[in-house]
């Protein structure tokens, strides 16, 4: 017979039936007992706790000071983008980089979020033409190399 994943099946013996629990006397684990001891917290339905849960002692979150101030809720999400993956995309009549040509391009994965233009990998890159990038943020290192090529860098409000 040719195994097939339409007639595969495990071996004989491998699967067991589960255990079905308060499923009356008839299924070997009804009665009072069914498997989960006789009385107390864990033997009723329901029983779970959450998870700091230290049997009524104090939890150690609640126990521990609570201080300081994180701005991760209000920091500004900058995309990156790398300015030689941005000389890779450019064509003959490209001459300003704005965002909507990011977006084009699938530098950027939305117009809503700010842009932050960086170096990365590549130090010596070099431009043929003059160009304009539009971008939110500039690292230094971006703002020298455009500036040396004479190309221009304009900050989006």
């Amino acid at each position: 017979m040719v195994i097939t994943l339409s007639n595969l099946k495990p071996a004989k013996g491998a699967r067991h039936k589960p255990k079905r629990l308060g499923c009356g006397e008839g299924s070997g684990h009804g009665g009072s007992g069914s498997t989960r001891g006789m009385k107390g917290q864990r033997s009723r339905s329901g029983e779970g706790k959450n998870p700091g849960f230290e049997g009524g002692q104090m939890p150690l979150l609640r126990r521990i000071p609570k201080r300081g101030f994180s701005n991760k809720n209000f920091a500004t999400e900058y995309q990156e983008v790398r300015l030689d993956n941005i000389v890779k995309k450019l064509d003959e009549n490209t001459t300003e980089i704005t965002p909507e040509f990011l977006k084009h391009n699938n530098l950027i994965k939305t117009l809503s979020k700010p842009i932050k233009i960086i170096l990365g990998k590549h130090k010596n890159i070099n431009f043929t033409r003059k160009l304009k990038f539009f971008a939110h943020k500039f690292s230094r290192s971006v703002i020298e190399i455009v500036k040396k090529s004479g190309s221009e860098c304009v900050f989006i409000k």
